[in-house]
């Protein structure tokens, strides 16, 4: 059976990775001069930190507990699946650690190019996959083919939060705050950065927004939307139910977005995503 590994970007816990029999390995956060580790936070003390003016910095898991988990599964086929490397840094230390590993040549390391709900539902159906007996190769046929078909898009509410960051310039931010819009943004194909996609005076705009680029796409059966949020709970189940209407026999799921996730939009922030299941 192809052992699989993953990272924190799948919103999988490392308790939840262990009951599945997968190692899901948390990315790093430090706000305020402190450190954590993803999906190990206490999310009223980290939201508490960030309206003190604390900004939050996300990175890869320690190179170190790649090799580890490398070793745990010498003399298995090993799947490390990787979120988007132009995100975070964590593709390259899998590679990195794949590298010194005595038994590389049983390690596969493969980048989704994506992250969140499409990472996850990558790692899902690969693990699912791996437990009917399904080689390395046939799965990561599949993944490519999942790849080939996701997209992201990531609607921001707190633009202080993106000029803090870093992400938007200060005349951008006062701009934006000062017209109340909202910025779409879009993941590029390549799944190297974000961009600017539009913009929308409200929270059902940019619904819209993104519902008419899902059209375009043709999306439907046979398809996941995820849905996910920081602390932004009755926005995505309205996002949700706009989805839903428009793509009535696509699957639509809500998430609550990690802190490492949440240092790309801040509080209030909603991803709408898509894959091809």
């Amino acid at each position: 059976m192809v052992q699989i590994v993953t990272d924190s970007s799948t919103l999988i816990t490392v308790d939840e990775g262990k009951a599945m029999g997968i190692d899901v390995l948390p990315l790093c956060i430090n706000i305020m001069d402190e450190d954590y580790r993803d999906l190990q936070v206490d999310m009223d003390d980290f939201y508490g930190k960030i309206a003190k003016g604390g900004v939050p910095k996300s990175s890869q898991p320690p190179v170190g507990e790649f090799v580890e988990a490398f070793k745990q599964h010498t003399g298995k086929k090993i799947l490390n699946i990787a979120m988007a490397h132009g995100l975070s840094g964590t593709y390259q230390s899998a590679c990195g650690a794949k590298e010194i590993a005595e038994n590389k040549e049983d390690i596969e390391v493969f980048n989704t190019r994506t992250l969140c709900g499409p990472h996850r539902y990558m790692v899902q159906k690969a693990h699912a996959m791996a437990k009917a007996g399904s080689s390395m190769e046939d799965i990561l046929r599949a993944l490519e083919e999942c790849r080939a078909h996701c997209h992201s898009y990531l609607i921001v509410q707190d633009f202080d939060f993106l000029r803090r960051g870093g992400r938007l310039t200060p005349v951008a931010a006062k701009f934006a705050s000062a017209l109340n819009v909202k910025p779409i943004m879009d993941l590029v194909e390549e799944g190297t950065r974000l961009s600017i996609h539009g913009v929308a005076r409200t929270m059902k705009g940019a619904a819209k927004n993104i519902k008419a680029q899902l059209e375009k796409r043709n999306i439907g059966e046979g398809y996941l939307i995820s849905i996910a949020h920081a602390r932004a709970e009755k926005d995505a189940h309205e996002i949700a139910e706009v989805m839903r209407a428009a793509f009535a026999k696509a699957k639509v799921e809500i998430l609550d977005l990690s802190p490492a996730f949440i240092t790309q939009g801040g509080p209030g922030c909603i991803a709408v995503q898509y894959v091809k299941m």
